[in-house]
């Protein structure tokens, strides 16, 4: 719910007169806790398919048990069919929560087809879709190996009993629907073909209840089918966009990692090249330095020349002292022959 932040927003510009008119609070509140709760609910249907899923690989334990044991067990059996009835009351929790999404999603389309919300919420709503098919695919699959199970089973006992029955003759008894099908003809004279046809009859029972168990649960199963099935092109998309983006991943970390063997071969070229010329300078400083000494040794064994220059200013005047000597020394020097002022 927005609130009113009128007042507040007014005893803060009272308060403070720095506050220029451009600063803007935007409350996005109301939008974040939408998706908190589509969030939660979507957290919610997962667990209710997960609780489907468990107790389908309770049915298959139950399953393996009622067909190995060499009576009927009831209480197997009720366990059976309570976990049969818990799955088919949360199959219709999540087929329902998964319609009103969808409703939602349908509506919210018309107005803003371009929403991230509207986007994540339809990514969330096939993913749980595709999810809770499989799961239910799972379960169909479970009990329609359970009923070729026990219609073997039948098949078995009969022949014990002498009673030769092909595939097609053991459908059309099973499609009638009467245990007394299976005991037509055969004489009960010991107990043990009492205890068979017996077995025959909870073997058959146990299919109609499957069938009518499938047959519940085959609406609810073809109505979420043939929606995962038009979505099917849209998860498709959003699974090859993921697979990409992957790749993408990979090849940018590649390049990242040549990005940086390239900046170290790099920094050590420049270290290289500043090294190099570093050395250049202090060779062509020492170069300079040493020719430095030399010419200034040269020059004041020279003095012999300055004195005949100094002497005869006619000529040259004290030109070669005055450049020579300013030159090398750097400072105001007088020469001590001609006592001109060398700059």
């Amino acid at each position: 719910m927005t609130k009113d932040r009128l007042a507040a927003l007014v005893a803060a510009q009272s308060d403070d007169d720095d506050v220029g008119p451009d600063d803007v609070s935007v409350n996005v509140e109301g939008r974040d806790g939408f998706m908190d709760a589509f969030f939660a609910e979507v957290e919610e249907i997962r667990e209710m398919i997960d609780k489907i899923q468990a107790n389908v690989e309770e049915v298959k334990k139950k399953h393996s048990a009622i067909l190995s044991a060499p009576q009927s067990d009831e209480k197997t059996k009720q366990e059976l069919e309570d976990l049969m009835a818990d799955i088919k009351k949360t199959a219709n929790k999540v087929r329902a929560k998964l319609k009103v999404i969808e409703q939602s999603i349908e509506q919210e389309e018309q107005t803003n087809k371009s929403s991230a919300d509207l986007r994540i919420r339809k990514t969330q709503h096939s993913t749980l879709s595709r999810k809770f098919v499989e799961v239910m695919t799972e379960y169909n699959r479970t009990q329609t190996d359970y009923r070729e199970r026990c219609k073997g089973r039948i098949q078995r006992q009969l022949e014990i009993t002498g009673r030769q029955t092909t595939n097609e003759e053991l459908e059309e008894m099973l499609e009638q629907g009467n245990p007394a099908v299976f005991t037509q003809g055969i004489i009960m004279e010991t107990q043990q073909a009492k205890q068979t046809l017996a077995d025959i009859e909870a073997r058959h029972a146990d299919i109609i209840k499957l069938e009518n168990s499938i047959r519940e649960l085959h609406d609810m199963f073809m109505d979420m089918a043939m929606l995962v099935e038009n979505q099917g092109e849209m998860i498709d998309r959003i699974e090859y966009h993921v697979e990409h983006a992957v790749d993408y991943v990979q090849t940018a970390t590649q390049d990242t990692k040549k990005a940086l063997k390239y900046q170290s071969k790099a920094r050590r070229v420049s270290c290289s090249f500043i090294y190099y010329k570093s050395t250049v300078f202090f060779s062509l400083l020492i170069s300079f330095c040493f020719l430095s000494l030399l010419i200034y040794k040269t020059v004041y064994l020279a003095f012999p020349l300055c004195l005949f220059l100094c002497q005869n200013p006619s000529a040259f005047g004290c030109f070669f002292c005055t450049t020579v000597m300013n030159f090398l020394t750097g400072r105001l020097t007088l020469c001590a022959f001609c006592h001109c002022v060398l700059y």
